[in-house]
């Protein structure tokens, strides 16, 4: 995730001010050199990474921590509170009917942000429709037609159209009754002047509300030219950063919006039409500092248990809560964790999960994890309608048939079972809980405490799944 070297680095700063109850100026500097060091290597301007250090330092040495607050809490407090102020709010996007230009380099990612946004305000209730006017890079249109279907969005573009202007303009009126249209446009490898022109000429013709710029992660210094072209050439609403799955550093697009004086808008953090998410300062740094996001979690799970409602119509996730826990309710629970997309950052929504606990597993500790479950998967596939609803009445002979049918060994065959077991007795303490039992619980894993296990014994440390 983007700054995510600043979260790691930052927590252990912030874990040797434990116990104290004062901080003296030595261990302030400590935390604002970690700062100014990770976020320079993010390739954040330097005015920038100066200005939030100079901020957090003065704060930090001048304000009194509150009665019963430790020393640790009031700076991580300080921390988080100047990191909020360093991304700026979300670009405002008001759910009603608009049109939004996308503008950026070759390779950023516009078309296949184009789609997720179309995807994103479709789950919203509105009705887009995606124009694709690049005509410059071969593919373009097949691929935005692609993504769209993905989508389940309506799309517009013509291959045989060699005039990008005219394409915008056929596709406005071709698209009439969608309420949000997004504008595609074309890239270049560099900031070169027919791009600015054709970007000028598709802006006069579509007269969008507002225009965003997507930028890679990955983009360093060079954001900032690329910001202020594109600034004075369409002004710049909001930036919409791509790319947060990988190694990325993201500094630059920090410095972009910063430099627009603008916002952003959305996060791609995915592959899929599905990885976009709205753009949350405060939840976005509360997941960087390991303190969760619990809205987006709900929001994830929910879109997960009704994709997996919708394969599935006898299925239903509440029946766990009131009768037993069966295989097959372990199998859709576990299909319901992959629609939620990539487990770590699952993990990192999740408070007292991420953070600090995911530093200390191993890198390939979610790949293991979700192969895990893959075989698991695989097993269940091979068991019987009766077995799936009742596995406890699974004998050796049984095992043995399954695991020849899956192409797995006995052993993983038992693991399955305990993992179910385990799962079962958590879905149990569950049954048993009344409002205030799980309020406090969530108040428990705000605090980090991890509250229960996580996900029932899914994808938490010591070897579960």
């Amino acid at each position: 995730m983007v700054l995510d070297d600043l979260g790691s680095s930052l927590r252990g700063t912030l874990d040797d001010l434990r116990g104290k109850s004062r901080l003296d100026e030595e261990d302030v500097q400590a935390v604002v050199k970690q700062i100014q060091r990770s976020l320079l290597q993010a390739d954040v301007d330097v005015d920038l990474v100066m200005s939030l250090s100079d901020s957090i330092k003065t704060r930090a040495l001048d304000e009194e921590p509150p009665g019963g607050t430790s020393a640790r809490d009031h700076v991580l407090k300080i921390v988080y509170e100047e990191l909020v102020e360093l991304v700026g709010d979300s670009t405002e996007l008001p759910l009603e009917s608009q049109t939004i230009m996308l503008a950026g380099l070759q390779g950023s990612g516009k078309t296949t942000t184009a789609a997720k946004m179309a995807w994103w305000f479709s789950k919203k209730g509105l009705r887009p429709a995606v124009i694709q006017t690049d005509t410059f890079r071969p593919g373009a249109y097949d691929q935005a037609k692609q993504m769209c279907e993905r989508a389940e969005v309506e799309f517009y573009g013509d291959p045989d159209e060699s005039d990008p202007v005219k394409i915008a303009r056929d596709g406005l009126e071709a698209t009439e009754e969608a309420e949000v249209h997004i504008v595609d446009t074309a890239g270049r490898h560099a900031l070169e002047d027919d791009l600015i022109a054709e970007i000028e000429e598709i802006e006069s013709a579509a007269d969008p509300d507002r225009s965003l710029l997507v930028l890679d992660a990955a983009i360093g210094q060079g954001a900032k030219e690329q910001a202020q072209r594109f600034e004075e050439a369409v002004g710049i609403g909001g930036v919409a950063i791509t790319k947060l799955d990988g190694t990325a550093k993201g500094g630059g697009a920090l410095t972009a919006v910063n430099e627009t004086d603008s916002s952003i808008a959305f996060l791609g953090t995915g592959e899929t039409v599905q990885d976009i998410e709205r753009f949350e300062p405060n939840s976005f740094i509360s997941r960087l500092l390991g303190m969760g996001d619990l809205k987006q979690l709900a929001e994830r799970v929910e879109r997960a248990m009704e994709e997996t409602q919708a394969e599935d119509d006898d299925w239903d996730p509440e029946q766990m809560l009131e009768g037993e826990f069966t295989l097959k309710d372990m199998q859709k629970q576990m299909e319901a964790m992959n629609n939620m997309g990539p487990l770590d950052q699952v993990m990192d929504m999740i408070p007292g999960m991420g953070g600090g606990l995911m530093d200390q597993l191993p890198d390939d500790a979610m790949d293991v994890t979700q192969n895990r479950m893959r075989r698991f998967d695989i097993i269940m596939d091979s068991m019987t309608d009766a077995e799936l609803e009742e596995p406890r009445s699974i004998g050796a002979s049984q095992v043995e048939r399954i695991a020849r049918g899956s192409g797995t060994d006995e052993e993983t065959v038992q693991e399955l079972l305990e993992q179910h077991k385990m799962m079962h007795q958590t879905i149990k303490q569950f049954q048993g809980m009344g409002d205030g039992d799980m309020q406090r619980m969530m108040k428990r894993m705000q605090q980090g405490d991890g509250g229960g296990g996580g996900l029932g014994g899914l994808g938490g440390p010591g070897g579960q799944l």
